[in-house]
């Protein structure tokens, strides 16, 4: 059985009809998807996906960052950001290719609780490429909602492809959801 690659969601172009106006594209993030009502993912976006994710009312980023070589955020992205009044929430966690680097369970404990708090949404989780951190990240909360590892491990492949890491999917698995202190969330139902 071959791999499935990420299906590319075209470019969506508005314009009024009988208008002379320069019409707007509507181009998504790569890898990007709905996770929840409310909750999106994707890969890093560019100032090519601005007018999209205007359409989206986001009210928060979680950016999912490299620990060992942290990068700043993007001025042209602070900037979309203050413009939108978008808050951005960042954590480092490192992308592990290496079968025994450890995950920060902690600092995906902590990205959780602003996954899970309502009041952030709606809310986009991104990190380069939109596959391992984002892919760990969203794992995680599929065990909170309860999934089965199959249907979690196939979610995680379907963004990841060729790119799937072990060690990602060790970290799903072995993840404690009992470290969430929660009280409830909606989409956890």
């Amino acid at each position: 059985m071959g791999e499935e690659a990420p299906i590319a969601i075209p470019a969506l172009v508005l314009q009024p009809p009988g208008s002379e106006e320069v019409p707007h594209l509507f181009v998504p993030p790569p890898n990007f998807a709905m996770v929840g009502c409310g909750l999106y993912r994707s890969g890093f976006p560019d100032a090519a996906n601005f007018c999209f994710l205007t359409t989206l009312r986001l009210r928060s980023v979680l950016v999912l960052v490299r620990c060992l070589c942290p990068e700043p955020y993007p001025e042209e992205n602070m900037e979309f950001l203050r413009e939108n009044g978008i808050k951005l929430f960042q954590f480092g966690i490192d992308g592990c290719k290496e079968p025994f680097v450890d995950i920060p369970e902690e600092t995906i404990c902590e990205a959780l609780e602003v996954v899970l708090d309502v009041r952030n949404h709606p809310l986009l989780i991104h990190c380069k490429r939109g596959k391992h951190r984002t892919g760990c990240i969203v794992g995680c909360l599929r065990k909170l909602q309860r999934w089965c590892l199959t249907s979690i491990f196939d979610e995680y492949h379907r963004f990841a492809a060729s790119k799937a890491r072990v060690s990602d999917q060790r970290f799903i698995e072995r993840f404690d959801v009992a470290c969430m202190k929660i009280s409830s969330a909606p989409f956890l139902s």
